[in-house]
This record gives C-alpha cells, structure tokens and sequence, in this order.
C-alpha cells in the first residue's frame, strides 16, 4: 500500500529529528570537552575582573578647569 503524503512527511520529520537530536549530541561533547580543557588549563586562570579606576578630587579639578578654558576659547572664537 502506498504511502499518503502525510506518512512521508511524519518519516523525514522522524528522520531530521533524529539527525538533530545526533547533532546536538556532539555540539554537547564538544562543549563538555573544550569546558574541561578550558578550566584545567594552567595557563589560563579565570578571568581577571579590572579594578575600577577612581580619579581624585585634584584631577577632577583640573579636568574641569581644562575644559572651561576650553569652552571659554571657543566663546572667544565666536565673538
């Protein structure tokens, strides 16, 4: 007896669901793997958090102070 269309449609979806499902399979050992080589290494530790730089209020100063003159030889271009 022939198959319906509906029937050959239900197969290659079985089909392509079982290739994916292979697929994935070796996307996850591939991830399990490079995880362990990753965290085991000896060269490479975790990642190094930078410490916030902070500016002092004497730096502030003299940025602003910087800038006003900046702002005020712009001004005096304009005139």
């Amino acid at each position: 007896m022939p198959e319906t269309l509906i029937q050959s449609v239900v197969k290659q979806l079985q089909q392509e669901r079982a290739r994916l499902e292979k697929e994935l399979s070796r996307v996850t050992t591939a991830l399990t793997s490079f995880g362990k080589v990753f965290l085991q290494s000896p060269k490479r530790g975790p990642i190094a958090r930078h410490k916030k730089r902070t500016i002092s209020a004497a730096g502030r100063k003299r940025i602003a102070a910087a800038q006003k003159a900046r702002w005020a030889k712009i001004r005096a271009a304009k005139k």
